[in-house]
């Protein structure tokens, strides 16, 4: 095994132990990644401390300049480091404070429906064209052959646990163990018995705005009284977030709608309020495996798992029909969500479980998830082209993105293209209060095809007045 390590006697701006290994599974990039990020979050690399060239950094580890860039620019995105023109990479001032410190007691309006002539660009779907493949057929069938239960673990299938414990860990930097680990029907279930758990009456929760509707409806169906919180184009605004929130809902890896990620910075700021309060922070990671400009940026919880619940769901990676989510948290609290869920008797279907776990031990899902990947990046493709010459926000990630339009004009385009036969949302839908956002959804995850997605765009940049 090859390696290489920076020396202390180098000149460069940094003395760091970084170690790449060209025999590991894991990409040379993907490794320097970790590493500067590990640097950056235990305080080794201070806030404002400039990194060495692209050039100067691959020369000392013996690797080319590519390996170095396409590190420096997965951690540009995630916000870790900043550019200064003519200047260098620096460490974004923020991202290198020290841990978050610890106490030591954890606390605990419907959419029409397309019609077979209609183009759907209406945000929430994934595409399933791909899915009818013989990995598919083969795990329903072998799901489908296991004895039924008379008895169900509310954590779900232990086997489907530890694969699903894997494959976050793989795919989204999600280190939880499986007793942290507890399988729904999707994301909105996994909302819906976390706030059966910790939430009384009356309760202050966050929620953003422009934000999910369902999760509002969840929300307050448990008795929640909802807070709006602004977004921007970067994601919840975490300066002014009220002190007396028992609980925050937030979509941090591309928020839905509006399509922003939120930056370390910000991150942090949400962890520390998090801690100071004794909140909790529902992450929903609906999309966080589709980004187009870099590798998927990590989720919050892997900065605290102690005050973040990760809820995940199939619907975004495979389909709704599925039926299989999970949601990830401090084992204790996992314990008394399963508790909660029998009391409740909410369970999972079984073959459905069986289903997945199949796919993920296999290596099925992984295949899948890099093809789409590459599918809905031509599909992205494809409606940014036909939208040229309008003003397009978070299109680097997700199964959507937003196009500016003034919020009388929003109505109008909508309303005149479902007129054509395309149907299309307004942020103004996904508002509490009015005037909030506003804007066109675009959703290119949708059943429609590739011509119907460019013919549909066309449509709408047509009526937004561009030729």
């Amino acid at each position: 095994m090859a390696t290489w390590r920076a020396k202390p006697e180098t000149t460069l701006s940094i003395d760091l132990p970084l170690v790449v290994d060209r025999d590991a599974g894991e990409p040379m990039s993907a490794q320097l990644v970790g590493q500067l990020r590990d640097a950056m979050t235990e305080g080794r690399l201070a806030a404002g401390e400039r990194l060495p060239s692209s050039r100067a950094l691959g020369k000392l580890l013996g690797v080319s300049r590519t390996v170095v860039t396409e590190a420096y620019e997965q951690l540009y995105a995630e916000g870790w480091l900043e550019g200064r023109h003519g200047s260098g990479t620096y460490v974004t001032e923020g991202v290198a404070a020290a841990p978050v410190p610890r106490p030591q007691e954890p606390t605990t309006r419907p959419a029409p429906r397309a019609t077979q002539n209609e183009i759907d660009l209406r945000a929430g779907a994934a595409w399933t064209g791909a899915l009818d493949t013989p990995a598919w057929r083969r795990a329903w069938r072998l799901a489908a052959g296991r004895p039924p239960q008379q008895r169900q673990d509310p954590h779900g299938l232990p086997g489907l646990r530890e694969a699903l414990a894997d494959y976050l860990r793989r795919s989204r930097g999600v280190r939880c163990p499986v007793d942290g680990l507890l399988v729904t029907r999707g994301a909105t279930n996994g909302l819906d018995l976390l706030a059966a758990t910790v939430l009384r009456p009356g309760d202050r929760v966050g929620v953003e705005d422009p934000g999910y509707g369902k999760a509002r409806i969840v929300l307050e169906g448990r008795g929640a009284e909802l807070v709006p919180c602004p977004v921007d184009e970067h994601g919840l605004i975490v300066d002014g977030l009220p002190d007396d929130l028992r609980l925050v809902y937030t979509t941090p890896s591309h928020q839905y709608p509006m399509g922003g990620v939120l930056p370390v910075p910000r991150r942090r700021a949400l962890l520390a309020w998090a801690r100071r309060n004794g909140a909790l922070i529902a992450e929903d990671d609906y999309d966080g495996e589709f980004r187009f400009d870099v590798a998927p940026l990590p989720a919050l919880y892997g900065l605290d798992p102690d005050v973040v619940v990760y809820l995940g769901t199939t619907a975004k990676i495979l389909t709704t029909d599925m039926g299989v989510g999970w949601l990830a948290g401090r084992p204790d609290l996992v314990e008394k969500v399963a508790a909660r869920r029998m009391e409740l008797n909410d369970r999972t279907a079984i073959v459905p479980q069986d289903a997945l776990r199949i796919l993920l031990e296999r290596g099925d899902l992984d295949r899948y998830v890099r093809r789409m990947r590459a599918e809905y990046a031509r599909r992205r493709e494809v409606v940014v082209r036909a939208l040229d010459g309008l003003a397009l926000r978070g299109d680097t990630a997700g199964l959507h993105l937003v196009v500016d339009v003034p919020q009388g004009e929003a109505r109008r385009v909508a309303a005149e293209a479902a007129e054509r036969g395309v149907l299309v949302e307004t942020l103004e839908r996904y508002c509490t209060e009015p005037g909030r956002a506003s804007g066109l959804l675009i959703g290119y995850g949708s059943a429609a095809t590739a011509s119907e997605l460019r013919k549909g765009c066309e449509i709408i940049r047509a009526l937004s007045g561009r030729p």
